[in-house]
């Protein structure tokens, strides 16, 4: 595997979220102002995999598009922050557009997740996003990101 761009502990330093809403394990590569690329491993001690589905474990579809909000939003920081990422600006998801599922994600997937800005203003970015499972597409959609 490829050595990560940002680890664990550099993520944690730019995005807010904590166990289990931190979807994003590491970054594999970033060009700020243009894509980021990061994994999520996947696992059956994952705690939304006792409730969904018991009989046959699947991911959410929301927390497909929450970790790829997660990725969108360090390609945010990572874009727009020209202090250090720990007092980069806030943002929030504040919408998703085009989101379409194809494929089941389940224990033992890793998902990569890809974010490619497609507009960027002082306070709003927007993102062209994809989450894939070998290659194989799990999810799709348009990710907006504001600064209150």
């Amino acid at each position: 595997m490829p050595e990560p761009v940002m680890t664990i502990e550099q993520i944690r330093s730019c995005l807010p979220h904590r166990y289990p809403f931190l979807l994003v394990d590491r970054v594999l590569s970033v060009v700020p102002g243009k894509t980021l690329t990061a994994l999520k491993n996947v696992t059956v001690n994952e705690p939304f995999f006792s409730g969904h589905f018991p009989q046959q474990s699947v991911m959410p579809g929301v927390l497909i598009i929450e970790a790829l909000a997660q990725t969108a939003g360090l390609l945010t920081i990572q874009s727009v922050a020209t202090e250090a990422a720990e007092d980069a600006p806030m943002f929030f998801l504040a919408g998703i557009d085009k989101a379409r599922f194809r494929r089941m994600v389940v224990p033992g997937d890793t998902l990569t997740l890809k974010a490619e800005a497609l507009s960027i203003k002082s306070r709003i970015m927007k993102h062209k996003t994809t989450a894939t499972v070998e290659g194989e597409l799990a999810c799709s959609a348009e990710i907006i990101c504001a600064r209150p």
